[in-house]
């Protein structure tokens, strides 16, 4: 007689709930193409591929290339895209998962995907590294917002205003030689790319001018700007040029417009909602920032960057791409146009333009030069004036080494009497450099000509590039062997200024001062002080002059597109000054390098960017050979290096024509965070990083060899950090 199983006594309703026996969820594999290919949202290198699922019977309709699917990965319930559907895969089917939900409709287009793929492989990421940056949060109730509402597509070339475009392109060939031909190319089927110099002032009627081509053509357009100040002022030029902003129509309760704004200033639901117009068709021109380089356009476009040189466009996450190289990739991929805009013309777009027989790689090749007709740069821009020392020499100006001489005061004033008047001031902050005691040039290198530095008053100096000790050093340019600290920085301007023009209003434009960037002032006299890029505009007009001070500031900066920078910013700053013909006065006050205030003056970028480029073959550094900066645990970044063939091994050296040298420079060590955790530290400790420099038929294997090793050091859970970005932005 068997007996009783004892129960604990329990209150009445309180009894533990009887837990039914689950059995396997009945499943009808697909008929056709049963086999789904879905990227997973795992960020992990070495997880980075597409896994298969099968694909039931009842979800084989919604289950399509570029939804948002749910299903198992290990342990856990995570999201993925499908990225293809296929007959049968590779594993037995035995051990393949069923795909539980779909989430979306095709939120991916196969254009798409192709292009996410390409950028993964130039920049050396995964599918879902770009997928993460390139596909807006999801957001359902927007999904079933754009699906119930009418939309008008007026992207149809009909809709573009002949009249606006006709003005535009009659103003585009008055200033610029080779007008003719980029309109044609706004109208070919064919990839071509172009480099325009920019003239003071007119960026957003040339780019509007573009949009109205590309749109008249049946192409799409994405504009990819530095930051939206300059997205909302093109958003204003397309408006003027008769394309509006996608926006709500209150007539019918759906939405409406020619140009969707892509970037995560306008919050998450907005973005959402403009991608999705976007992939649609709905929209076929768009603006942003550096998320709009992942506009899911369709079809030839043309893509076009503003500034393509600003650190702004380098992405802050794996794989790091950047908006310039990845423009540049998708133009090519969809038979378009890509244009890289800027005052001043960066390094790698002389490069492009100059160098015709430079190997093409996936991100970067040869390209047409667009330049401005001289007479008509110099019309449009004000009249700069360099007062360094030898120029107020000259003029016997008796307050020589003054931050503002008085022969700068004198022209102000006049200026000040017909309106504002813009003080361009380099940054708020204090930095240090060491610099030559004989002659004051920034001490450099003399291995790689990277700037040097001291960890502490007793160290000795090391370079910040390759990480080599300056033992016996002499300056390069007058041969002096000893070496002293300069503070540079722009405190106190403000307070300096009123005792120099005295009764004048003041106002201060910078994100690291209380009232933050100021963006407009009135038409009327008064003194503004501004840092690069937070230069407000004058409402209704131009700024009488423009001044830029504490030009010494410029020899110091130690980045390597140090100079290329400073010449931006000034040209920036110079495009909101008056023409010569309204009496308009640029200064340029004090030491600078004589190429960049020839440039400024004759408002003229590729006299730098062409020396740049002559020192850039000189020491065999970007963007005459393509680089990768590796970073992390020093044993890490080695074994990294040595996996790659860096050290002791096919890549060891770089060759360009006669020369050769060491492919590697450094590694260097990598300061502490000051706000890291001391839980931290023990992961972050001794963390170094190094540059690889290969000949350009190596860059993409290089991306592969980086992403391979990185792979390996993730699965196998080695100690430390191990990162990688190619073509970095500078070399610090």
């Amino acid at each position: 007689m068997s007996t009783p199983e004892a129960t604990q006594p329990t209150f009445d309703g309180m009894q533990p709930r009887a837990r039914r026996k689950r059995g396997g969820a009945g499943h009808t594999t697909a008929r056709t193409l049963p086999v789904a290919r879905v990227v997973l949202d795992v960020q992990a290198t070495h997880l980075g591929r597409c896994f298969d699922y099968l694909v039931d019977e009842r979800l084989s309709d919604a289950a399509q290339p570029g939804c948002i699917v749910r299903v198992r990965f290990g342990g856990q319930r995570i999201s993925g895209i499908i990225w293809e559907r296929v007959g049968e895969s590779d594993t037995d089917e035995s051990a393949l998962r069923y795909i539980e939900r779909v989430l979306s409709g095709v939120v991916l287009n196969a254009r798409m995907r192709a292009d996410i793929a390409a950028i993964a492989d130039a920049y050396g990421g995964t599918y879902a590294n770009i997928v993460r940056v390139a596909l807006p949060q999801r957001i359902a109730a927007i999904e079933r917002q754009m699906q119930d509402a009418p939309h008008a597509d007026t992207h149809d070339a009909a809709t573009v205003d002949v009249d606006a475009e006709r003005r535009l392109s009659d103003m585009f060939a008055r200033r610029y030689e080779q007008a003719r031909v980029l309109a044609d190319a706004l109208a070919a089927d064919r990839f071509q790319s172009f480099v325009v110099d920019g003239v003071a002032g007119t960026a957003c009627d040339g780019l509007a001018w573009m949009a109205l081509r590309a749109l008249a053509y049946g192409k799409a357009a994405v504009f990819v700007m530095p930051g939206m100040r300059e997205v909302w002022e093109l958003m204003h030029a397309l408006d003027m040029a008769g394309l509006h902003a996608y926006a709500p129509d209150a007539d019918n309760g759906g939405y409406t417009g020619d140009v969707a704004v892509l970037s995560a200033s306008v919050g998450q639901a907005e973005r959402y909602r403009a991608y999705l117009a976007v992939s649609a068709g709905h929209v076929r021109c768009v603006v942003g920032t550096r998320a709009a380089m992942y506009a899911p356009v369709s079809g030839p476009a043309l893509f076009a960057v503003l500034d393509d040189g600003a650190y702004q466009y380098a992405d802050g996450l794996m794989p790091y791409a950047n908006a310039r190289g990845v423009c540049r990739l998708r133009a090519r991929l969809h038979d378009g146009v890509f244009v890289a805009y800027a005052y001043a013309r960066s390094v790698l777009s002389a490069w492009e333009c100059e160098d015709t027989t430079a190997m093409p790689v996936a991100v970067s090749g040869p390209s047409a030069s667009i330049v401005p007709y001289r007479d008509e740069a110099r019309a449009v821009a004000p009249p700069v004036r360099w007062l360094n020392r030898d120029e107020l020499a000259r003029l016997a100006d008796p307050s020589i080494g003054a931050r503002v001489p008085h022969t700068a005061v004198r022209a102000l004033e006049t200026a000040l009497g017909r309106g504002p008047v813009l003080f361009s001031i380099p940054s708020d902050g204090i930095t240090e450099t060491l610099v030559c005691a004989q002659c004051l040039r920034q001490a450099r290198c003399l291995r790689c000509t990277g700037p040097l530095e001291r960890s502490g008053p007793q160290s000795a100096a090391r370079c910040r590039w390759c990480g080599a000790a300056a033992i016996d050093w002499h300056c390069a340019h007058c041969g002096g062997g000893r070496m002293r600290v300069v503070r540079v920085g722009a405190a106190g301007t403000a307070q300096e200024l009123q005792g120099l023009f005295r009764g004048a209003p003041m106002v201060l434009s910078s994100p690291h001062q209380p009232q933050g960037v100021i963006e407009q002032v009135g038409d009327a006299p008064a003194i503004v002080i501004a840092t690069p890029g937070a230069e407000p505009h004058v409402r209704g007009g131009r700024y009488s002059a423009v001044a830029i001070l504490d030009a010494w500031t410029s020899l110091y900066r130690q980045n390597i597109d140090a100079r290329i920078d400073v010449l931006r910013d000034w040209m920036r700053a110079m495009a909101l000054c008056a023409p010569r013909a309204d009496g308009g006065v640029g200064l340029l006050i004090g030491e600078t390098d004589p190429v960049i205030a020839q440039s400024l003056m004759t408002w003229d970028s590729s006299v730098l960017a062409r020396d740049e480029l002559d020192d850039r073959r000189e020491t065999m550094l970007p963007p005459v050979t393509s680089a990768a900066c590796v970073w992390g645990q020093r044993t890490a970044v080695m074994e990294a290096l040595r996996r790659i063939g860096a050290i002791d091994g096919d890549w060891a050296t770089v060759r360009c024509g006669d020369d050769e040298r060491e492919a590697v420079l450094g590694p260097v060590p990598i300061a502490p965070e000051r706000t890291m955790d001391a839980r931290e530290l023990e992961q972050m400790r001794d963390r170094v990083k190094a540059i690889v420099l290969v000949n350009h038929v190596h860059r993409a294997e290089l991306a592969t060899r980086l992403r391979t090793a990185v792979a390996r050091h993730v699965a196998a859970r080695a100690f430390g950090e191990l990162r990688f970005r190619i073509d970095p932005k500078d070399l610090l």
